[in-house]
């Protein structure tokens, strides 16, 4: 049984990976060398939905280490 809950961690974390770097897309190191100067946006579309996914992956993620303990 913690052989499926193992899988299951492995998978979910490749798709957090994912996620997360979908979202970083406009950030990256730019600014970091005097680059910048963007402004503030709301997410709309895509970017709102892979925002919410990442969260409740996160959510699924953390469930699924805490019932791997048990």
């Amino acid at each position: 049984m913690s052989q499926i809950w193992l899988i299951i961690q492995g998978i979910l974390s490749i798709v957090l990976v994912a996620l997360i770097l979908l979202q970083a897309q406009g950030t990256g190191l730019g600014s970091t060398w005097g680059g910048g100067g963007e402004t503030y946006h709301t997410k709309r579309g895509v970017e709102k939905v892979v925002f919410y996914l990442t969260i409740a992956g996160v959510i699924v993620f953390t469930l699924v280490s805490v019932l791997s303990l048990i």
